[in-house]
């Protein structure tokens, strides 16, 4: 897949000598830089410096920009493409009064997010855990995973108030459905499911929501805590994860994932586990 991933990179990475100005200088552009979902190319410094002014507008930290061309939603520059790699400049991460450094946990988690959705849905089956009723059991790590989830996608450290109300979400969810627990297909349960805790996250996670609950119902379909559930995610990932070996997983170490404008993060970016 590594050729097709740089084939990938390489068809959205034009010279920056064409024809196409920068849209917001309207000069040639100068160290070709892009908007992570929408892939819009600008001038590093007029991109960056644009996604500042927006954010200064707001009394609280912006996680995401919408684009000046096309209004997608976008949490990132990304730029200094070297044949191999990028880098990401995330929206905010320089924000007055220090800002909320991702962990190496953080940064794998936000890479998950860059797979092809159904990524691991061949070794967490979620349509097992509506049908056999595991959705009653409750896990006791699913708070933890949602504080490093929310943590991540948003780059805030405080998110205990997001954390707690799609927690009451979930466990009144539970609750209701524990008393009427045969009553509707498991089906119908995934789907009231979905939507709920879909309404309860769009207005912190905007575009990622979706991705969001379905990463929500592999966590809790595979029945891990969070060190087993991230080593499986990471040897499918193509990371190495100490302690697991291939029979774990099946020999899917060699599996590589699909995944658009990639960039790996260094291991050694940070001190932080």
């Amino acid at each position: 897949m590594k050729q097709e991933e740089e084939e990938l990179i390489h068809n959205t990475t034009s010279s920056s000598e064409d024809s196409n100005p920068c849209p917001i200088c309207l000069g040639p552009i100068v160290q070709d830089s892009y908007l992570d979902k929408c892939l819009h190319k600008f001038c590093y410094n007029c991109i960056v410096h644009w996604t500042k002014v927006v954010t200064s507008k707001h009394s609280y930290k912006l996680s995401s920009v919408k684009c000046p061309l096309c209004k997608m939603e976008n949490f990132s520059v990304i730029h200094g493409f070297d044949g191999s790699s990028f880098q990401h400049y995330y929206i905010n991460q320089n924000f007055e009064n220090g800002g909320f450094i991702l962990t190496k946990a953080h940064k794998y988690r936000l890479q998950c997010y860059y797979t092809e959705p159904g990524f691991v849905g061949d070794i967490f089956k979620v349509s097992r855990y509506w049908k056999s009723f595991k959705y009653l059991q409750p896990n006791c790590w699913l708070q933890s995973w949602l504080k490093r989830e929310i943590q991540a996608l948003i780059q805030e450290e405080d998110v205990e108030v997001i954390m707690h109300h799609i927690l009451g979400v979930i466990n009144s969810f539970m609750r209701r459905n524990d008393q009427y627990s045969r009553s509707r297909t498991p089906e119908a349960k995934e789907e009231e499911f979905q939507a709920l805790i879909s309404d309860a996250a769009r207005p912190f996670l905007a575009a990622r929501t979706e991705r969001f609950v379905n990463e929500m119902e592999l966590f809790l379909a595979s029945g891990l805590n969070i060190e087993a559930y991230d080593a499986v995610y990471k040897q499918r990932l193509g990371w190495s994860a100490p302690g697991v070996t291939s029979e774990t997983t099946g020999g899917l170490s060699e599996q590589r994932p699909i995944i658009p404008y990639l960039y790996i993060f260094d291991e050694d970016s940070d001190g932080t586990d």
